[in-house]
């Protein structure tokens, strides 16, 4: 195609230097002879066919004329096509300039580079997916793979072992000592809400209903903290953790009772319900309706 190119343009110039010496008579008349030839051809044949040398040449020498002067020739294309063939020139050109010198994906920023490396300094403990996880918190768009390659490249292990126990080591280490509680709400007969307290022993999945109301206070739930003690003592169950949600119910007095009992109160995560699965399988599918109707028998023996 180069070469196709190379060589129409090298005739057209020696045809131009043809052309100087004639005088404008002599030009007039080949130039009607000319067009007189292009009629005839196109009498002859429906449709020419243009190989791709041929459209950039005459796209390039057609394209500074206005299109006005364009339709006053006698072209075996339409004006527009001919245009059309200068844009897809360009396009193609821009294309061209613009396409990458490497193939694959573009290369990470430096500065992304170097934040990736000081996240992993201040925290060794962090895998690649904690600091991509931080990353997309701080609005910079980067793949998981990519933070492993970045880590993989410097030296530094992307997934490290860490040191502490794991959530899922601590919950079958320590069932016989674990204690998990949870609110959750029903609805009575008459469509009164309730607000009913339960907890369950990880070891024995023994579920205790400590009480239920239908308007929660604080001194409500620290007297509810001081009924699952004293449950406790009767039972004699050694409890040493408790697992509870961030519920707003909670009160520090509720804590406070059951710390001076040597209960340590462990949160679970904002949005994590996992961390407590097991209360909440408990009160989605083990309670069931027995479980509420014992809650509404309460409520009515109370009141």
């Amino acid at each position: 195609m180069l070469l196709r190119l190379l060589y129409l343009t090298l005739t057209n110039v020696f045809a131009l230097l043809r052309l100087l010496p004639m005088s404008d008579t002599d030009k007039n008349v080949e130039i009607l002879t000319l067009r007189h030839q292009l009629a005839v051809l196109q009498r002859q044949v429906a449709k020419p066919r243009l190989t791709p040398p041929d459209r950039i040449f005459l796209a390039a020498l057609l394209h500074r004329l206005p299109r006005t002067t364009l339709r006053r020739l006698h072209l075996i294309v339409s004006p527009d096509t001919v245009l059309r063939w200068h844009r897809d020139l360009l396009h193609g050109r821009h294309a061209n300039a613009s396409r990458r010198k490497r193939p694959g994906r573009p290369p990470t920023h430096r500065s992304t580079q170097t934040l990736i490396l000081r996240i992993v300094r201040e925290n060794p403990s962090w895998g690649y997916r904690r600091i991509h996880g931080e990353l997309a918190t701080l609005g910079i768009k980067v793949a998981p793979s990519t933070v492993w390659e970045i880590l993989q490249h410097n030296g530094i292990d992307p997934a490290p072992q860490c040191d502490r126990q794991t959530w899922t080591t601590f919950l079958r280490g320590q069932a016989h000592a674990i204690l998990a509680a949870d609110f959750f709400e029903t609805r009575t007969l008459t469509g009164a809400r309730l607000h009913v307290f339960a907890a369950i022993e990880h070891a024995t999945r023994r579920i205790r209903v400590l009480g239920a109301t239908a308007h929660p206070t604080a001194a409500w739930t620290t007297q509810l903290a001081r009924n699952l003690a004293m449950d406790l003592h009767g039972a004699g169950a050694t409890v040493k953790y408790l697992i509870r949600d961030r519920d707003r119910r909670y009160t520090d007095a509720f804590d406070a009772v059951l710390e001076d009992e040597g209960v340590a109160i462990i949160k679970t995560g904002i949005r994590i319900p996992r961390m407590n699965a097991l209360m909440e399988e408990a009160v989605a599918r083990r309670i069931g309706v027995r479980l509420v109707h014992l809650i509404r028998d309460l409520h009515f023996r109370s009141g």
